[in-house]
């Protein structure tokens, strides 16, 4: 079904809808993992900065 939607020069509004959809399974991890890694980050520095604090008084 997709070669044959794709390989027609009929519908290209199909063929361009496929194309997004396979850019958007692409980018959806690459997302995640920059979303997970921000959170494990930001807790690791924020738990830092407060042990850092509590050395200091």
């Amino acid at each position: 079904m997709c070669r044959a939607v794709l390989e027609s020069g009929e519908d290209q509004t199909a063929a361009e809808g496929i194309n997004d959809g396979i850019m958007f399974l692409m980018a959806v991890p690459y997302i995640l993992v920059a979303t997970i890694g921000y959170i494990v980050y930001r807790t690791y520095n924020k738990s830092k900065k407060v042990e850092n604090s509590d050395q200091i008084v």
